[in-house]
């Protein structure tokens, strides 16, 4: 049988899966499909079994969760799809949204689709919930997680949640919400989240917002994550973001023009919501920057194998630059307004008489940088390291303000 190219089975997946959404709300329910909610007060989605707690009385709206357990929030077998995702809790720090951790297996798979922290997951990176709105993910009032990412499976779907926190956690409140007997068309992809973190990312090596995943899907997007180094002035995000496709090896097919530039603005980055990019958090004071891209209306597919980066890169006038590196800041100037300094035999040294004596300087630079990378594959399996241990995705979080 011939295969079909992954842009049609991509399409194919869009079509079944927005097919819900997509229908006139006066249409008939399809046949076979249920529509069911996962919540303490009904974790096994049972018929007529739902609020039996305290005869009816809210008994099991929530449940503690001790340090170092793990509870299933759904299990099911069959065909379908999860369709919104709905959480809240009553110890909401960074370090406990770091400590945290979301976990998704699909049809039977011994290793996660989906690992991350939970904050970073829900687009609340770096532990710092905010008000937010856009096309995957909410959160109204920067209390609560909400994601709508469609998630369909064949076989089966579990969910849980880890507190790989030292502390118990009073409360945890969540629905999920899917249609089961979904028929899936043959090629539907798989949905797959993976986070990771390098403090501090190394000079002159672009940060890994995902490492090379084989096989045939799509990239979703990813939310992003930085704390700046102290010993840099100027501008942290001169950086572009780069996608290896399908064989490439040094060099990229797709690549941007700067880390403000890949979330939709230009010239700096302040605070704004998009529907399918924004920054949450600029604080250029405490060097923090939290942002997010999705890839919606611009699909980026692959047939073989992706790698996606975010080169490290930060930019000033040649003065504050010398200054920089008279102070002992590791960096390596790249560009003078414009003008290459790598091209030669030898990288030009910054204080070259031929230069310019002031104008924009780019450099590498090394910071704490971290990512969720979403991402469709053809298998509910993706081969990424597992998740590192919570001391490290805890450690130096930058404080709230």
């Amino acid at each position: 049988m011939k295969k079909l190219p992954a842009f049609c089975l991509a399409a194919c997946l869009l079509v079944s899966l927005g097919a819900a959404a997509e229908a006139p709300l006066y249409a008939p329910p399809p046949e076979g499909g249920d529509s069911l909610w996962a919540s303490f007060e009904n974790p096994g989605m049972k018929k007529g079994a739902g609020a039996m707690s305290n005869r009816g009385g809210k008994g099991a709206a929530f449940r503690p969760v001790a340090a170092g357990e793990t509870v299933t929030l759904l299990e099911t077998a069959g065909p379908g799809t999860l369709r919104r995702m709905w959480m809240t809790l009553a110890t909401r720090t960074p370090e406990a949204l770091r400590a945290y951790v979301l976990r998704m297996y699909w049809d039977g798979a011994a290793t996660p689709a989906v690992e991350a922290p939970l904050g970073d997951f829900f687009c609340a990176v770096l532990g710092r919930m905010e008000p937010l709105e856009n096309d995957y993910f909410s959160s109204p009032e920067g209390r609560s997680l909400v994601c709508t990412v469609p998630m369909p499976f064949r076989a089966g779907a579990k969910v849980t949640f880890s507190n790989e926190s030292g502390e118990d956690l009073p409360q945890l409140f969540y629905d999920i919400n899917c249609t089961l007997g979904d028929a899936h068309p043959e090629g539907t992809l798989y949905f797959h989240a993976a986070w990771r973190r390098e403090n501090r990312t190394q000079l002159g090596r672009d940060f890994e917002i995902l490492p090379k995943v084989e096989g045939r899907g799509r990239f979703l997007g990813a939310h992003i994550g930085v704390v700046g180094n102290p010993s840099y002035s100027g501008w942290f995000g001169e950086g572009e973001v780069k996608m290896y496709v399908d064989g490439d090896t040094e060099w990229p097919t797709i690549a941007g023009t700067g880390t403000e530039d890949y979330i939709g603005t230009a010239y700096g980055q302040k605070e704004f919501i998009g529907r399918q990019s924004g920054c949450l958090v600029s604080d250029d004071q405490r060097r923090v920057w939290t942002f997010y891209r999705y890839h919606g209306p611009d699909p980026v597919y692959f047939h073989r194998d992706i790698r996606v980066t975010l080169q490290q890169m930060g930019g000033a006038d040649k003065v504050q630059v010398l200054k920089m590196v008279e102070q002992g800041a590791e960096l390596r100037p790249v560009t003078i307004e414009g003008a290459p300094l790598l091209e030669g035999d030898a990288p030009l040294p910054l204080d070259d008489p031929s230069l310019p004596a002031t104008g924009w300087t780019n450099f590498f630079r090394r910071d704490d940088v971290c990512a969720a990378a979403l991402f469709y594959l053809d298998r509910p399996e993706n081969g990424l390291p597992r998740l590192a241990p919570a001391a490290e995705r805890t450690a130096a979080l930058p404080p709230v303000k």
